[in-house]
């Protein structure tokens, strides 16, 4: 944690001395969530993201990018046994922290970009659902997920390595795909290491 808060760090510093017309941008989309160590059978849990940034030319085609983002994250399984099924939902939602830093590749009518870059994330809401026919119980229930504490059901700090890339037409329209690596330990027991793992998709404009 700490290499990652150094890098981060001096990623801004970098940002800070750059001489260049740094621009901001607003993009949100759709997110496909799952957890690592839990199973072949997850199915993606689908939620959002919406992230504001500033891009922060440092060079030619090459700009850090800092900024804050809202991410929908979690997973879901779905089972059956003698003729009964459940589904069992988990959403969280992270406010990150990312440092990007990304490579600008002119091509038509805008530039083809790649990034990548830490991020600290901060768990900040979450609820489990359990909905269908489980040992005796059939309907649908739903609790709030704590992350402090001696019964914490996940620890409060998501931090991991972001991976981005898309297109920015010349008016500053956004087409862009991401996926976030969690590296961090999500498992407040002694079980498996679990890690977040988000592949994302959505739109935005860079004004």
């Amino acid at each position: 944690m700490k290499k990652l808060l150094l890098t981060m760090g001096a990623a801004f510093l970098l940002a800070a001395g750059a001489q260049a017309q740094t621009s901001y941008g607003l993009k949100a989309g759709v997110n496909l969530g799952k957890y690592s160590n839990l199973g072949s059978d997850q199915s993606n849990n689908v939620s959002f993201h919406v992230t504001g940034f500033a891009d922060i030319p440092v060079a030619s085609q090459f700009s850090i990018q800092p900024g804050v983002s809202l991410q929908g994250k979690g997973t879901k399984f779905t089972g059956s046994l003698d003729n009964s099924s459940a589904e069992y939902t988990r959403n969280v939602m992270s406010l990150e922290v990312p440092v990007n830093a990304v490579y600008y590749i002119p091509a038509g009518a805008g530039n083809v970009f790649l990034g990548a870059g830490p991020y600290v994330g901060f768990n900040i809401s979450g609820k489990d659902k359990l909905k269908g026919d489980l040992a005796g119980y059939t309907g649908e229930t739903e609790w709030d997920l704590e992350f402090s504490g001696d019964n914490k059901d996940m620890n409060l700090i998501d931090a991991g390595v972001n991976f981005l890339g898309g297109y920015k037409f010349n008016n500053g329209l956004l087409i862009n795909a991401g996926y976030g690596l969690g590296l961090s330990n999500l498992n407040p027991g002694d079980g498996d290491k679990v890690n977040s793992r988000t592949l994302s998709f959505g739109l935005g404009f860079q004004f």
